[in-house]
């Protein structure tokens, strides 16, 4: 075998080895590249379920953040603090339900010098999400809310996941007069938030033994211990949407909870000797002051 014909050979069986070689780097790059892939795929659907599981969690226990709700944005917050008097003195008492306000006689409730109007609910109470809208506009006439955050009641009672708003770690600001609320229960019914005072459970047990929630008392003068308004209006609703409808006196959310925040309004008037004027001189308010 001649010497030139061994080198073809040679370089022959080099090319060849050079090729399998690449061939086999190619096998294992392609094998890294689908188990790569089905890793990734493998991800991907882990972390789909945890997003659906953590939907679904947050659909079963209302706002799903925590006991102190969702932050709602800025625009939310005026709408609800801020409703133009002409809508509120347009709607009147709207749709509330006859007989919404009761009398009471007990030793005046203040506090820090101001008459005090003392709440107590819970998180998960499908009625306390109803009136939290009212009493949110109406004492937004007196004071100044921060910290108000959204959350729903809960979704096994009736009226389940009414959208709503909490009370609980929020501060009120007024001039003339004390807002005190007490959330003594989480959206889950299991987690407390916050007990009555010895004193706050005492009138709470005069005025209403059954221990009802809402339980809303104006200074020993009215109380509120029921459902002002229908809770359908703001069934399916979102926050945005609730918020919005408190400035549209047509809609039937302003009908019933402004019509309920006037209510309460005039309780609130009649304590402050009907102050701030700008507030309590209106003919709707001394109007429904009247039938009080």
């Amino acid at each position: 075998m001649s010497k030139a014909t061994r080198i073809r050979q040679q370089n022959a069986r080099e090319r060849i080895a050079a090729q399998r070689a690449a061939a086999r780097k190619a096998e294992v790059r392609k094998r890294i590249f689908v188990t790569g892939g089905s890793i990734l795929a493998v991800v991907v659907v882990v972390v789909a379920f945890i997003i659906i599981k953590a939907n679904q969690n947050a659909a079963k226990t209302g706002s799903g953040t925590s006991a102190t709700g969702a932050a709602l944005p800025a625009r939310v917050i005026k709408d609800i603090t801020a409703v133009p008097a002409a809508t509120l003195n347009a709607i009147g008492p709207g749709s509330t339900v006859s007989k919404t306000v009761t009398s009471i006689s007990g030793s005046a409730l203040t506090s820090a010098g101001k008459p005090e109007v003392l709440y107590i609910g819970a998180e998960y109470c499908p009625y306390c999400a109803t009136e939290r809208w009212a009493m949110a506009v109406a004492l937004s006439r007196f004071g100044t809310f921060s910290g108000l955050r959204g959350i729903y009641s809960s979704s096994t009672d009736v009226n389940p996941s009414t959208p709503t708003l909490t009370f609980y770690k929020s501060t009120y600001t007024s001039t003339y007069l004390t807002f005190t609320p007490v959330e003594t229960t989480a959206e889950d019914r299991n987690t407390p938030l916050q007990t009555p005072t010895a004193q706050q459970a005492k009138i709470w047990q005069k005025y209403d033994s059954a221990g009802n929630i809402p339980f809303i008392d104006f200074g020993n003068k009215y109380l509120i211990n029921q459902v002002t308004y229908n809770p359908a209006v703001l069934k399916g609703k979102t926050w945005a949407q609730i918020a919005a409808g408190l400035n549209d006196k047509s809609s039937a959310i302003a009908k019933g909870a402004d019509g309920s925040a006037n209510v309460m309004t005039a309780a609130i008037c009649k304590l402050t000797h009907n102050k701030p004027a700008n507030v309590c001189t209106s003919p709707t308010i001394t109007s429904l002051e009247g039938q009080l």
